[in-house]
C-alpha cells in the first residue's frame, strides 16, 4: 500500500525531464488501443462484426452524448471526445491489472484539465471574437467580472483534483483490502472502485468539457 501513498516512481529520465510509472502506463494504454483500433477498422464491412462492432457502437454513443449535450453541429469534436473517453476510461481501468492507473497522478489530470480549459477560452473567443468573448465574461452585470474570471480559474482545478481525488482514492482502498484479507474477498470491492467509479469519474469529466466548451461558443 504505501507505494500508492508516495509519488510515482521515475523509471527513467530524457534530459531533465523526468519519466515517471504513471507516463509509462498512460503510453502503454494509448499504444493498446491505438491496435486495438488500427485491427477494429482494417478492412471495414458494411455489416460490422468483432472489434468493428464495438468501435461503431462507441463512436455513435459518443455520437449521442456530443448531440445532447453540445448540439448537432459540434460533431466536429467527436475525434477529441472519443479519445478522451476512451483514454481516462481505461487508465482508469488499468488498475485491475495490478498497475498504477495514471489517473492516480495528478500531474495526468490536471495536464487533461488544462487542455479542456485552453478549449474553453479557445472556442469561445473563436466564436464571438476575443473583445465579444470578454464581455459574455462580464454578464450579467459588470462588476461580476472578477468574480467570473475566478470561477473559470476553478474549472480545471475542479475537473483534474475530482478525477485524481476519486482514482487514487479507490486505488488506495483496494491496496488496504490486499493487505487485509484474503485474495478472493476484494473482487465484489473491484467491482466498484476499478469498474464504476472509473466509469462515472470518465463520464463525468467527458461530460462536463462538452458542457464547458459548448456554453462558451453559445
Amino acid at each position: 500500500m504505501e507505494r500508492f501513498l508516495e509519488a510515482p516512481r521515475v523509471i527513467f529520465r530524457i534530459g531533465p525531464l523526468p519519466i515517471t510509472e504513471t507516463v509509462i502506463n498512460g503510453w502503454l494504454v494509448m499504444a493498446a488501443l491505438m491496435v486495438v483500433g488500427f485491427i477494429a477498422t482494417r478492412g471495414l464491412r458494411s455489416r460490422p462484426r468483432g472489434l468493428q462492432t464495438v468501435a461503431e457502437m462507441i463512436v455513435q454513443g459518443c455520437q449521442q452524448l456530443i448531440e445532447m449535450t453540445m448540439g448537432s453541429d459540434k460533431m466536429g469534436f467527436l475525434g477529441y471526445i472519443g479519445s478522451l473517453t476512451m483514454f481516462i476510461l481505461f487508465t482508469n481501468l488499468v488498475g485491475l491489472t495490478g498497475l498504477r492507473p495514471p489517473t492516480s497522478d495528478l500531474n495526468i489530470t490536471m495536464g487533461l484539465a488544462l487542455i479542456t480549459f485552453l478549449m474553453i477560452h479557445y472556442y469561445g473567443a473563436r466564436s464571438h471574437g476575443v473583445g465579444g468573448y470578454i464581455k459574455t465574461l462580464a454578464q450579467p452585470v459588470v462588476f461580476l467580472l472578477p468574480i467570473n474570471i475566478v470561477g473559470e480559474l476553478a474549472r480545471p482545478l475542479s475537473l483534474g483534483i475530482r478525477l485524481f481525488g476519486n482514482i487514487i482514492g479507490g486505488t488506495i482502498i483496494m491496496a488496504m483490502i490486499y493487505d487485509g484479507v484474503a485474495v478472493l474477498v476484494p473482487v465484489p470491492f473491484h467491482l466498484y472502485f476499478d469498474v464504476f467509479v472509473g466509469i462515472l469519474q470518465t463520464f463525468i469529466f467527458v461530460a462536463l468539457t462538452m458542457v464547458f466548451v459548448g456554453q462558451a461558443m453559445e
